[in-house]
């Protein structure tokens, strides 16, 4: 059986730290101070870094290191949607922060650790399959890159399951309606829109149509992508 939390941490590449500090998803008043990062591929050896290929490798800067990927994600979302319930006018894209970050309240709808998906799964599954279905989005991977890809995920420290299950994926028709219907609440389609916001290239026209499809389908209220692109400009 597929261990969700490990999965979710060897895909994202960014781990907990090591060198003692709070658990993966440990929770607290806020984030460390120190540089750590979530998609950093090349850095944290991830497959989403390979996915994410030529593509700009996003990092969680500042505040993320300690912590695992569905925490700092978690706590984006959250701080978009609080932004959001609030009228708050969505802020500027701006260069990453290093500004400690709230965590989602334990057991929150935020908390995807404790929240199943649409029919049962683990919330951070349904991220996964997000952030590759979004990844694929500009048709870069082709059959070519696929079979690259391949090679490249069977050399990484991931176990067979792990390895299966992102290949499966890898290999699906790209569904923008099974994405959307994977989030059970409006909090959690508020984390998959954020997730494959952070695995694409916004400037790219495919990538740009692909997420406003998805807002579209996961029924996202007025005004929340924009907060939710908000936080994504602060990680770079």
């Amino acid at each position: 059986m597929i261990d969700p939390k490990k999965l979710f941490e060897d895909f994202l590449g960014g781990g907990a730290n090591k060198s003692g500090g709070p658990a993966a998803g440990g929770k607290g008043s806020g984030w460390t101070d120190n540089l750590g990062t979530l998609a950093t591929g090349a850095l944290g050896g991830g497959v989403i870094g390979l996915l994410l290929g030529s593509k700009k490798v996003r990092k969680f800067g500042g505040s993320a290191l300690g912590y695992g990927g569905a925490a700092v994600l978690g706590g984006l979302a959250f701080k978009a949607w609080q932004d959001w319930q609030a009228k708050r006018a969505p802020a500027p894209a701006q260069a990453p922060v290093q500004q400690p970050l709230a965590l989602p309240p334990p057991s929150s709808p935020f908390d995807l650790e404790t929240q199943s998906a649409a029919g049962g799964g683990d919330a951070r599954i349904a991220v996964v399959r997000a952030m590759i279905a979004a990844a694929k989005a500009d048709g870069h991977i082709d059959a070519t890159e696929q079979r690259a890809l391949f090679d490249r995920i069977g050399q990484l420290g991931l176990d067979t399951e792990q390895k299966a299950f992102v290949m499966d994926e890898l290999a699906k028709p790209l569904d923008v309606a099974a994405i959307a219907a994977l989030a059970a609440t409006p909090e959690q389609a508020a984390e998959i829109w954020l997730a494959s916001r952070l695995a694409v290239d916004p400037d790219d026209p495919r990538e740009k149509a692909y997420l406003d499809d998805l807002a579209a389908r996961l029924k996202l209220p007025d005004g929340l992508a924009a907060h939710l692109e908000a936080q994504a400009s602060t990680v770079g």
